[in-house]
């Protein structure tokens, strides 16, 4: 049995059978929803000539050499579905729900599958939901303080102390910096991110609280969706003032084993903004592996730029807590109480 579903069905009933994406695999990696499985009707070559077919010669013509790529492979497809969804139950979809989606559904029903869902407008149709997701209120709490508070090993703790958390650091591979990326993975694509944040977003409780990292707009190559950016900047910051000593101790520890070369290339992207002879110390320290003065030439940069954004909120949303603790359990344990008494 084949049957067109929409998004929001698929969510509220449907989200515990596996997802098949058909579309190419550039369309795949550009964004998809998370945990789908690619099977790609056409390879980003045979979509690239079908779409042309289409555009200068006729639909009929772009079917037929669509046919042409496909019938060989019909065999292969049914395998690889068999083993994405072994009882025969799943969810197809392409972009926009028309002709890959359906004849894959159609194929896979001939071929013994019970049921086949097809999701009605397809990709289009979750990335408008993704898009509209982000209007709902949440309630988020910011954790905020300079480079090298250690904001995000605090948020590990929350979560595992069972705190509502996310990282978008996390989320976008990146740790929020000119050195963010170093000895990482690529960073997902803008549209994955949202797509990947989306998701974490709905298996939240919307009420309670969500704590989170106040973050720039951009992380590395990634854009923090606009709607979601604002309820961030809306919202109360807890501002940890940690000590500068404990501060430079955490970013040597986190970055005096990574690339050498990808370190001083990193220095040299904000010499500008650091100034020429304050980028020259800064490499010249590194050269002699003095970590702790390079990190603390560029936190004089850093920490002025984040003054300058926590200065853009209203004074009355900014809770300072003076932090002497280096113990990022000990800070989480704070923060913990203090919004317990705030709710009590």
């Amino acid at each position: 049995m084949k049957q067109i579903i929409t998004v929001d069905f698929y969510y509220q009933n449907l989200e515990h059978i596996p997802i098949i994406d058909v579309r190419s695999p550039g369309e795949f990696e550009k964004g998809h929803i998370p945990n789908a499985h690619n099977i790609d009707l056409f390879t980003n070559e045979e979509r690239a000539i079908v779409g042309t077919a289409y555009k200068k010669e006729s639909k009929e013509r772009a079917i037929e050499l669509g046919y042409e790529f496909v019938i060989p492979k019909l065999n292969d497809f049914f395998t690889q579905s068999v083993g994405v969804a072994p009882e025969n139950e799943v969810v197809v979809h392409c972009w926009r729900g028309g002709m890959r989606s359906n004849a894959f559904a159609d194929h896979l029903i001939e071929n013994g599958f019970n049921k086949v869902y097809v999701i009605e407008k397809g990709y289009k149709a979750f990335r408008n939901y993704v898009l509209h997701y982000f209007e709902q209120p949440f309630n988020l709490k910011i954790l905020g303080g300079y480079t090298g508070t250690g904001k995000t090993e605090i948020l590990h703790f929350l979560e595992n102390k069972g705190r509502q958390v996310i990282d978008l650091e996390g989320l976008a591979n990146h740790r929020g910096s000119a050195f963010g990326g170093i000895d990482l993975q690529p960073q997902p694509t803008t549209e994955q991110f949202e797509n990947n944040l989306c998701s974490k977003l709905r298996s939240l409780n919307p009420i309670l609280p969500i704590w989170i990292e106040d973050e720039s707009r951009i992380i590395g190559t990634v854009i923090i969706p606009n709607l979601f950016y604002i309820k961030m900047k809306e919202m109360p910051v807890y501002f940890l003032n940690v000590p500068i000593e404990k501060r430079i101790e955490h970013l040597v520890d986190t970055y005096a084993s990574l690339s050498q070369d990808k370190l001083a290339d990193a220095i040299g992207r904000i010499g500008k903004k650091l100034g020429y002879d304050k980028a020259k110390f800064a490499l010249d320290a590194l050269e002699n592996k003095n970590y702790y003065k390079v990190v603390e030439i560029i936190l004089f940069y850093y920490d002025k730029y984040y003054l300058k954004g926590l200065q853009k909120r209203q004074e009355s949303s900014i809770q300072e807590l003076e932090i002497t603790s280096a113990n990022h359990e000990e800070i989480a344990d704070i923060l913990i109480r203090l919004i317990d008494e705030n709710n009590g």
